[in-house]
């Protein structure tokens, strides 16, 4: 059974083979125009002529009339056809507009799935008794235990460029992979701050870390003892290039362009690579609109293209980043 983006990827294909046709059809048309106004020239001097022959030319100049009475047929026929084509092209370009709009949905929502997954994650981490023990009771052995805990889940998720236990005062004492980050002080992150102040699962914008070498986003919870209370913070960094699975199955027409793009409108993920954090498409009627509030899910046309816009919706306890998916098509 196909799926939605397969239906979609063969209606999108079938729509622009649908345009390609019927250009073809309007060049053909032209054509038939063209040869039109000619023979409606030809008749006209023909008719001149078979004038200036007087009985001679009566006979011919009979030809001459019927040559005009098709030629006239032809042009009205042809601007009648060219009204439906117009109407068949604009047709085709809603179908594809709506379509687009379900690709762009789809894009998100599978985001925001992937992202909701991260989010229980780190939930679920911040509760294990290693991760805990490795803060109330502080000792080489159990800061071991916790490592060895931390790296099993990070070799086995995969997904994850690195994952931390940090105390109060802000230090990292433990982490699965990259050992030299351990002491490193992340009391001064809002990161940090923010899960402390709410006692809630904080999660950061996509952004590009040093620490990690790539571009990331962070899941921290706070880890409580047995009495509830905080005593640290359990933080992931979630390997951004996994996004990518599924932006790359979201395949269009070769022509075709999707990003992904944070609440400021700059572009977070595309399938080029290129502009990342970079290029902002503020400046499209469609990016404004999904922006502002004003259209959640919807399209545009503008300079030729199609723009279908769909804003995340969040997923469950993850209520999203304000991020949105951004689908060109040209018409």
């Amino acid at each position: 059974m196909e799926s939605t983006v397969e239906k979609n990827l063969n209606v999108s294909i079938l729509m622009n083979e649908l345009k390609d046709d019927n250009r073809n059809m309007e060049n053909v048309m032209h054509k038939i125009k063209d040869i039109s106004m000619k023979s409606n020239i030809l008749a006209l001097n023909s008719g001149i002529e078979a004038a200036r022959a007087g009985e001679a030319g009566r006979a011919f100049s009979v030809v001459a009339k019927e040559i005009k009475k098709f030629a006239e047929e032809c042009l009205d026929s042809s601007k009648e056809s060219e009204v439906l084509i117009n109407r068949i092209q604009n047709k085709a370009n809603e179908i594809i507009a709506l379509r687009t709009v379900d690709i762009a949905f789809d894009t998100i929502d599978k985001i925001d799935r992937n992202l909701f997954e991260r989010n229980c994650d780190v939930q679920a981490w911040a509760t294990f008794d290693a991760i805990k023990d490795c803060l109330t009771n502080p000792t080489p052995e159990m800061k071991k235990s916790a490592q060895s805990f931390m790296k099993n889940i990070y070799e086995i998720y995969e997904v994850y460029f690195d994952l931390f236990v940090v105390d109060l005062s802000g230090e990292i004492t433990v982490a699965a992979k990259n050992q030299s980050q351990v002491g490193t002080n992340m009391s001064d992150r809002e990161w940090f701050n923010e899960t402390i102040r709410t006692n809630a699962v904080h999660v950061t914008d996509m952004y590009y870390s040093k620490a990690v070498g790539g571009y990331t986003m962070g899941y921290s919870a706070p880890i409580h003892n047995e009495q509830g209370e905080i005593i640290g913070v359990f933080t992931t960094r979630f390997n951004w290039e996994f996004i990518y699975d599924i932006i790359d199955r979201a395949k269009l027409h070769e022509k075709s362009k999707l990003y992904a793009i944070n609440s400021q409108g700059y572009i977070i993920a595309s399938q080029d690579r290129k502009g990342i954090l970079e290029t902002n498409l503020n400046d499209l009627k469609a990016v404004k609109n999904v922006l502002s509030g004003k259209d959640q899910r919807g399209y545009t046309i503008e300079n030729n293209q199609i723009y279908a816009y769909c804003l995340t919706e969040g997923y469950n306890a993850y209520k999203g980043k304000g991020w949105s998916v951004i689908v060109s098509e040209s018409i």
